[in-house]
């Protein structure tokens, strides 16, 4: 695709982006709910799809669970698309009106970006979620799906299109899938004026790629590397039930445990807390303090000594480090150093250090006893 070409298909997105924004209410949740019927109806077309770019990895490899796509999964991706339909829309909301002196009439309404860019790695269910997040507010969208789900994304971002040219044929150009192409890519950042606004959603590595390489203003999200603090107060079999639940539900997900900070007074109970993680053949990678806790009491060939490498590490496998600290303030300054802002938690039964940890860690989502 040529600089050229891709200008024309961008400011027919753009175009595109202009009707969607007088799109009424019930046909938006048509559409949504036709492409998860579409989506349920077509699924032994989608899992023949994604069988090819699961082919070409390792199961061993964290990206593999990233990327999979299966009946139950693809159902889930369809549940997804009726809720989002049953909410309200977020566009055309009142958020401030007042009369001025003069008697001039003002309103605040939230509105449209317009056309949002949308570059994401591995999980192919992501193209989805932006897609439907994307027309629920009224923004056309450009997205660049990564290499190892290619097949994946282009056979949802057909049916995507198939849904759009059922409900009204003029609306097919307000999705676009761009090319594999790091030059097309490259010259894509370079639009402003055709792209209202870039979302970077990956690792670090793209992050950084997209910040230095933009000229469209930038929402950064990040990696996740995440923590949980088990207090002096914390009950042990809810601790216990917190670790397990955040490390193996989904151990390649940016949310699931990195690190268990521990605090001294409960150096005893490690063994049993990490017990059900231990049976489920997670890796611990322990400092100092843990590791002479552990030693000859967990799976040799699971226990190492971690290195400063291994805190503020995503790991998006099942491993995990173990670092003991001295109260709840230490925990923060832990968190806060070498978090990525993303989830964090805390298990105590003491209001204080609750509290003191909710102000205090810089984080998304901040969670107590969950």
């Amino acid at each position: 695709m040529t600089t050229q070409d891709l200008r024309n298909q961008l400011k027919k997105v753009r175009e595109a982006s202009f009707k969607l924004a007088d799109l009424s209410e019930e046909s938006v949740n048509s559409i949504l709910n036709q492409l998860a019927d579409l989506l349920e109806s077509r699924t032994d077309e989608i899992v023949k799809e994604n069988a090819k770019d699961l082919a070409k990895i390792e199961e061993t490899e964290h990206i593999y669970d990233r990327i999979l796509l299966d009946q139950e999964r693809i159902s889930a991706i369809a549940e997804s698309l009726r809720k989002i339909a049953t909410y309200d829309s977020p566009v055309g909301v009142v958020l401030e009106q007042k009369v001025l002196k003069n008697g001039l009439g003002m309103k605040k309404v939230s509105a449209p970006l317009g056309v949002v860019g949308a570059i994401f790695e591995a999980r192919p269910n992501v193209l989805i979620d932006t897609f439907s997040l994307c027309l629920k507010s009224r923004n056309a969208v450009v997205m660049k799906g990564g290499s190892q789900a290619n097949n994946s994304n282009q056979v949802l971002h057909r049916l995507i299109l198939e849904t759009l040219e059922k409900e009204d044929p003029e609306l097919k150009y307000c999705s676009f899938l761009l090319a594999n192409d790091r030059e097309v890519v490259a010259e894509f950042l370079r639009m402003p004026d055709l792209v209202d606004v870039m979302v970077p959603r990956g690792g670090q590595g793209l992050i950084d790629y997209v910040r230095e390489n933009s000229l469209i203003p930038m929402i950064e999200t990040g990696r996740g590397v995440c923590h949980t603090f088990v207090d002096q107060s914390a009950d042990l079999q809810m601790a216990k039930d917190i670790i397990f639940n955040a490390k193996t539900t989904r151990p390649s997900v940016c949310n699931s445990l990195d690190t268990l900070l521990l605090h001294e007074s409960r150096l005893s109970d490690l063994v049993k807390l990490l017990r059900p993680v231990e049976d489920f053949g997670v890796e611990v990678f322990a400092d100092e303090k843990s590791y002479t806790e552990l030693e000859g009491k967990f799976n040799a060939d699971k226990l190492k000594k971690a290195s400063s490498e291994d805190f503020g590490r995503e790991f998006l496998s099942l491993r995990m480090s173990v670092k003991v600290v001295n109260d709840v303030n230490e925990a923060i300054t832990h968190i806060n150093t070498f978090g990525s802002r993303h989830s964090e938690a805390i298990v105590s039964e003491n209001k204080e250090n609750v509290d003191k940890f909710m102000r205090s860690v810089d984080s998304a989502s901040v969670y107590h006893n969950a």
